[in-house]
């Protein structure tokens, strides 16, 4: 990351003092330092999970083009990251190829309330898709996002457009940094929660957030990941 974009997200928290005084907003120096030793992470993380990882991505892959010959193995999602700017992000795909049609039919069985979709019982996942979704295995391509720069691997989830159509001022709190793989959200009852319980979860990450409170949520997240009943 380079010293200027460390200098405008410092720029972002002093706007957000005066914009949403519920965020307490860090020095420019602390705020320098974390982001630069954060993309440091994110880069040999990311990287390393790739390469580790390989074996896996390529073994789900076939599983994914056996399953659908003729489906895509990677799914794109146009997402809203940091100040709102648009960014592609990648899943493994665990939905039929006609799932995004099909979700104007499913809004009325949301689980979850406020600006965002959860239904625990999806008629649009493939058998592979409940697999890979149960273990987050779906969601390993977005080390791609990270090594990019779009994604973090720890931040608040980038949100749909349409779901940031329906935020408040309050609510596009947690759009003032990058979006992360998992979050303070993630582990702290995931799909159980609803739309405000995240926001709030975010907005007191960003408040908190630090390399410490980082590695904890990277390490719960891990520890998740074995027999998490949240995972939908």
């Amino acid at each position: 990351m380079s010293l200027g974009n460390q200098r405008n997200e410092a720029e972002i928290y002093s706007d957000a003092r005066r914009m949403f005084p519920h965020v307490r907003v860090k020095h420019g120096f602390e705020v320098a330092y974390y982001l630069f030793v954060k993309r440091a992470c994110d880069i040999s993380l990311s990287l390393l999970g790739i390469l580790f990882l390989l074996p896996l991505f390529i073994l789900v892959s076939v599983i994914i083009k056996l399953e659908d010959p003729k489906g895509s193995i990677f799914f794109k999602q146009i997402r809203i990251g940091k100040n709102e700017k648009l960014f592609t992000m990648y899943k493994f795909r665990s939905m039929i190829t006609n799932a995004e049609q099909l979700l104007p039919e499913l809004m009325h069985k949301n689980e979850v309330s406020g600006a965002m979709f959860k239904m625990k019982d999806d008629p649009r996942i493939t058998i592979i898709g409940k697999v890979i979704r149960s273990t987050s295995i779906d969601e390993l391509p977005q080390l791609w996002n990270v090594l990019k720069g779009e994604m973090s691997l720890v931040g608040p989830r980038p949100p749909l457009p349409y779901e940031v159509e329906q935020y408040s001022a309050y609510d596009k709190q947690r759009l003032l940094v990058t979006p992360g793989c998992t979050g303070i959200w993630q582990v702290s009852g995931r799909s159980s929660l609803g739309f405000h319980e995240m926001v709030e979860l975010d907005i007191q990450y960003i408040r908190e957030r630090s390399i410490w409170f980082d590695v904890k949520i990277i390490f719960k997240t891990v520890w998740m990941l074995f027999g998490s009943k949240h995972a939908f």
